[in-house]
């Protein structure tokens, strides 16, 4: 399997290592991008049509798996579903689901949290998360190690407004803090390479060169091997 790092070529690199499905890649500083759109028969039409025939095939063994853990987070105290504003391809705005993973006034005490705590402010404006996030219920903390929580995500392919694989979905107002362009023409994915890579080693910056790598070498095959990589991460239980 060819390296990401050996296919993507930029000027000024600077390469950061990270494990993608077990082997070291690296990636450079973000290329001379444009907002040009890209040719390609499967980015421009087979990739939405292989994502529908996944949510096909699948549906019957994820039905069931969404049910309970909707159950479980319903018996731990609150709704089974969360949603929130995503940005989509082309910048548009789309309600992503997920089942919920955190407490139900998750929003009022992270706020709490960063405006007492300067390292967890710190931590948060690096990387947009908190490696121990305190907000987490304990059903979610299994949802979330297994990555069962983003099982949800799979009616937001099914309309379209995401992939099986992509980007990270980014937030409304985290956009500021996005230095690339590749995000903008692809759907964001369920999973990817951001997401099967160390992820919470990396900052929110560094998701633009993640994007850039997977805009620059977007195949089918390389879709297959990240849904491979995610079975494994779904096994090892590293989802955060």
């Amino acid at each position: 399997m060819a390296k990401i790092d050996e296919i993507l070529t930029a000027a000024n690199s600077r390469p950061v290592p990270v494990a993608w499905s077990g082997i070291e890649v690296t990636l450079p500083d973000l290329p001379a991008d444009t907002t040009a759109p890209r040719s390609g028969l499967y980015r421009n039409g087979l990739k939405r049509a292989f994502d529908t025939l996944i949510i096909l095939l699948a549906a019957p063994f994820v039905l069931p798996i969404i049910a309970i853990g909707a159950l479980l987070v319903m018996l731990d105290g609150g709704p089974a579903f969360y949603t929130q504003e995503r940005v989509g391809r082309g910048g548009r705005i789309f309600r992503m689901w997920k089942l919920r993973t955190m407490a139900v006034d998750a929003d009022r005490i992270l706020e709490d949290l960063l405006a007492s705590d300067p390292a967890l402010r710190r931590e948060w404006n690096h990387s947009q998360k908190l490696r121990h996030d305190p907000r987490i219920t304990r059903v979610g903390r299994i949802l979330r190690k297994t990555s069962l929580d983003e099982l949800p995500q799979l009616f937001n392919v099914l309309t379209g407004d995401m992939s099986i694989v992509g980007p990270r979905p980014m937030m409304p107002d985290q956009q500021a803090m996005y230095s690339g362009k590749s995000y903008y023409r692809l759907r964001p994915g369920v999973t990817g390479l951001w997401q099967v890579s160390q992820r919470n080693l990396t900052s929110f910056a560094d998701r633009a060169r993640f994007d850039a790598a997977y805009d620059s070498t977007l195949s089918l095959l390389g879709d297959l091997r990240l849904m491979l990589a995610t079975v494994r991460v779904v096994f090892r239980g590293t989802g955060c």
